[in-house]
């Protein structure tokens, strides 16, 4: 299951998948370092990839080439 970053709602992610998608609730980017697998606050860059460009603003869409959308687990369906 896939999130935005800012309103928090489930999104069906369109495919293909582009950099200047916006969640369809609240308008925010969605290629952001917010929305990424990769995104730590508490390493160097915030980024756990080693290869990737800094980016100054998490929250608004970039170029990287690492970006992969974050998968949340869907607790709702898995407690039965």
């Amino acid at each position: 299951m896939h999130l935005c970053h800012h309103c928090g709602r489930e999104l069906r992610l369109p495919d293909p998948f582009q950099r200047t998608d916006g969640c369809p609730y609240c308008h925010s980017d969605l290629k952001v370092c917010l929305n990424c697998t990769f995104f730590d606050p508490g390493v160097n860059n915030q980024c756990r990839e080693p290869q990737a460009e800094w980016q100054t603003e998490k929250a608004k869409a970039n170029f990287c080439e690492f970006f992969d959308y974050r998968q949340v687990a869907d607790l709702r369906r898995a407690g039965g």
